[in-house]
């Protein structure tokens, strides 16, 4: 009975939220109204796109009152509205995610209002049952009938605001235009740091190198002390320009990568961060490796997220955790420190979150004031 009980009390919960956004749905009918005859005189046309992104907002409340209900996630799929008011116009109506989400309005003015019925079912479930209970010694009949209903209306709404095939490929090629965007992006800004890297760096050290060679030759013959400091010059010039070389390759891709693997060279980045960094894997040293791409962005995320724990956590302690998922490689770095992190401000998140999304994967960060900061990156890939 105690089970029965708090399943009718949730469901009565669900139908009552859902019967208030009923209720809200019939008073935004005045807006839509008001919408439409702007939008046939002309007057007031620039309505119609922030109307359908209101309209966007209540199917989504909706589609998380419904999740919370069933527990599977319904997906949205919507084109993003920007640019001018031309364009806003076109992309607003010609989105599918706006027929889907009228759809479910209309369908709901029509069906919404049997919520607002249920709910004096839970206390003449109560009375019912508990005399049912206390009479005849038989379990409850009304109250599961509560379940069933919240069942049926989350069913309902699920069903109708799940995106249409044509809405989800529309979404996934927006999707996927950004994200080839901030790759080509992130490309570049790679490029330029390494021509920068290398001309401030290893190139100006040959540079030097041939000069100290070219003045070690002209002293050779009448001054051989001078000769000989020159081309000690000239070698430690030609150890440094080496130095320079292994870090723009480390740029590119870290030999240490192929040499021991992720988990090896995660635990070497951990040991030389100055932070206590706790490394948990599941990844088997002879098990079957991500691709050499997916290593590397694991690598790079790692390596931004302790740099900044070091930096600016205010935290000596970090933790790592590397682990294999059903469709490809998670990564979860945490810190101990204030937290507040700004992706505005420079972080180094952004270049994140581009090399990450150049392999269709995602990054989540969560870090409150106060700490702790959490970032987990999910990338795809087939072991």
């Amino acid at each position: 009975m105690r089970a029965t009980l708090r399943q009718a009390a949730r469901a009565t919960v669900h139908l009552f939220l859902a019967a208030a956004m009923a209720f809200g749905s019939y008073l935004f009918i005045t807006v839509l109204l008001i919408a439409a005859t702007g939008a046939v005189s002309g007057v007031g046309i620039w309505l119609l796109p922030e109307t359908v992104l209101l309209i966007r907002r209540i199917a989504g409340a909706k589609r998380r009152l419904t999740a919370s209900w069933t527990g599977r996630e319904i997906p949205e799929a919507y084109r993003t509205v920007t640019g001018p008011l031309r364009e806003r116009l076109r992309t607003a109506v010609g989105d599918p995610g706006t027929l889907t989400d009228l759809r479910w309005m209309g369908a709901y003015y029509a069906y919404g209002w049997l919520t607002l019925l249920m709910l004096p079912l839970w206390p003449v479930g109560l009375l019912v049952d508990g005399v049912r209970r206390a009479l005849l010694g038989r379990e409850a009949l009304v109250l599961p009938l509560l379940v069933r209903l919240a069942d049926l209306e989350a069913g309902w709404s699920a069903a109708l605001l799940r995106p249409s095939p044509q809405a989800l490929l529309a979404g996934r090629v927006e999707q996927l235009t950004a994200t080839r965007a901030d790759a080509v992006a992130a490309h570049g800004a790679e490029l330029r740091r390494i021509e920068r890297d290398l001309h401030d760096g290893a190139q100006a050290r040959l540079v030097a190198l041939s000069m100290r060679i070219g003045l070690a030759q002209r002293a050779y013959g009448a001054d051989p002390d001078t000769a000989r400091k020159l081309l000690t010059d000239a070698q430690d010039q030609a150890e440094e320009a080496l130095t320079e070389l292994r870090h723009v390759v480390r740029g590119i891709h870290p030999p240490i990568l192929t040499d021991r693997g992720l988990e090896g060279a995660v635990r070497a980045l951990a040991g030389s961060s100055g932070l206590g960094v706790t490394v948990r894997t599941d990844l088997l040293p002879d098990g079957p490796r991500a691709p050499a791409a997916v290593e590397a962005a694991a690598y790079f995320v790692i390596a931004e997220a302790l740099t900044n724990a070091s930096k600016y956590s205010g935290s000596d302690r970090a933790e790592v955790v590397l682990a294999r998922s059903r469709t490809g490689l998670s990564v979860r770095v945490c810190d101990e420190g204030c937290g507040g992190v700004d992706e505005s401000a420079g972080s180094g998140l952004l270049g994140m979150r581009r090399r990450v999304a150049a392999l269709d994967g995602t990054v989540r960060v969560t870090s409150p004031v106060g700490g702790p900061t959490v970032i987990e990156v999910e990338l795809p890939c087939v072991w």
